[in-house]
């Protein structure tokens, strides 16, 4: 039996907030309620005039357009390793053997800040690149600086949405693991089985993503009674979900909601998250409440130890 389509997303149920006085440097109340009501009750909220220019954006699509269409024997010369930098190959398995396991509709291409290889911290590494584009390190360094600024405009609100300190997160951002991501999407006309979309359901790992996504559509929400509901694109905005490691830390009080693609479209869909990630010595734990933080694992070993189930193919036969 084929996947119910979602219906259609009332957008106050995933609001839209305007984010122009926060980017300013101004905390703006209004905003600051709005974002902390969405990441209570939704996980997910749409922020318009964030700050990032549209030309950033469309440069990095279209780089990422011209980046798959290469053959696939090219881009598996640079396959995703395990500092989770590189391609991700197209129909990819995750979580295999698992509950929610299945096969992902979808092709990948990530990077991270450049940095050398570090014994202390396993996220750490330089980018690979194709030779044959060079138009795209730019165009995806450009858009990594902008949209990380955001970010961290992003964390201002947080915080005192929560009721802390402004810079209450910010110390926890002082050297980030965040990756970009270029996603592709080929059109999928039926989708029959849940273990075989677009991107199998699933919450995000980190702090936060921030996402881009094309006028094709395909993301789509679970509600709290576990209905799928699409979220559709709206112009010049960005989609924020919030993750596991934020929802960990707020000690419940900020959502991770699951979210799945699948690309109904006809066409290719490309979507660009940011995962906004913390230091790697980031505590997983508690921050809010009582809880030992310095006894909690660290974010590094968190993420590494997700990333192996999630993305089998970066780390097979590698160390």
């Amino acid at each position: 039996m084929a996947i119910p389509v979602s219906r259609r997303l009332d957008f106050s149920e995933i609001p839209v907030v305007d984010v122009a006085g926060l980017v300013a440097g101004n905390d703006d109340p209004k905003a600051i309620a709005e974002l902390g009501r969405a990441c209570t009750d939704v996980g997910f909220v749409y922020v318009k005039n964030h700050g990032v220019a549209s030309r950033l954006v469309a440069d990095v699509a279209a780089q990422a357009a011209r980046f798959f269409a290469h053959p696939m024997d090219e881009k598996l010369t640079i396959t995703v390793n395990p500092r989770m930098r590189g391609y991700l190959p197209l129909n990819y398995s995750s979580l295999v053997g698992e509950p929610g396991g299945g096969v992902s509709q979808q092709e990948g291409f990530w990077i991270g800040r450049e940095a050398a290889a570090d014994a202390a911290n396993a996220l750490a590494g330089p980018n690979v690149w194709l030779a044959s584009e060079p138009g795209l390190e730019p165009a995806m360094l450009a858009y990594f600086d902008a949209v990380e600024k955001l970010g961290d405009v992003l964390l201002r609100g947080f915080a005192l949405a929560l009721g802390l300190k402004r810079d209450f997160f910010a110390r926890l951002f002082s050297a980030p693991q965040s990756r970009l991501k270029l996603n592709h999407y080929p059109p999928q006309a039926v989708a029959d089985d849940e273990s075989d979309i677009g991107v199998v359901g699933h919450s995000d790992s980190g702090s936060f993503t921030i996402l881009w996504q094309d006028a094709n559509g395909g993301l789509e929400v679970q509600s709290r009674n576990g209905d799928w509901v699409g979220a559709p694109p709206i112009p010049d905005t960005f989609v924020i979900n919030l993750g596991n490691v934020m929802q960990i830390w707020t000690n419940g009080r900020f959502s991770s909601t699951p979210h799945r693609v699948i690309n109904r479209s006809g066409t290719d869909r490309y979507s660009i998250p940011l995962f906004v990630n913390p230091n790697y010595d980031a505590p997983i734990a508690p921050l809010i409440g009582e809880a030992d933080a310095a006894a909690a694992p660290q974010f590094a070993g968190y993420q590494t130890d997700i990333w192996r189930k999630i993305f089998p193919v970066a780390y097979s036969g590698r160390s």
